[in-house]
């Protein structure tokens, strides 16, 4: 499958974005699909995970309450609805896809874990 995120912009802390991520060429619904983001000098981070019916959603404590992920496989798409945006969460958004069988319950955590990315998308928070 091929993911392509987008969405993202310079925005004021406290204002929101949504992110997209598009998928094309396989069953979307056969994905787990997760958010991750990497800041300048650290290490990607986990944001949010979507089951691949949309029945279960995980989210970092970081992001809780403030983001929230959700899908329409009738339209290929998940969504990170961002809100109340702070100044850390500037960083690059990255969505990724997996439709292996996992073995334990926080793979979704897990950068290894997915075999499928897209490009990224960059999300600037101004204070």
């Amino acid at each position: 499958v091929q993911l392509q995120a987008s969405g993202g912009g310079l925005v004021q802390a406290g204002g929101s974005l949504r992110l997209s991520c598009a998928a094309s060429g396989r069953p979307f619904s056969n994905y787990g699909v997760g958010w991750f983001r990497e800041a300048p000098g650290k290490e990607r981070e986990f944001v949010a995970q979507i089951s691949r019916s949309g029945d279960r959603t995980y989210h970092a404590d970081s992001v809780k309450g403030r983001f929230k992920i959700s899908r329409d496989n009738d339209k290929n798409t998940v969504f990170l609805q961002m809100n109340r945006l702070k100044p850390e969460d500037t960083a690059v958004y990255y969505c990724a896809a997996d439709e292996r069988v996992k073995t334990y319950s926080t793979w979704y955590r897990n950068v290894n874990e997915y075999n499928n990315w897209g490009q990224g998308t960059q999300v600037t928070v101004s204070s």
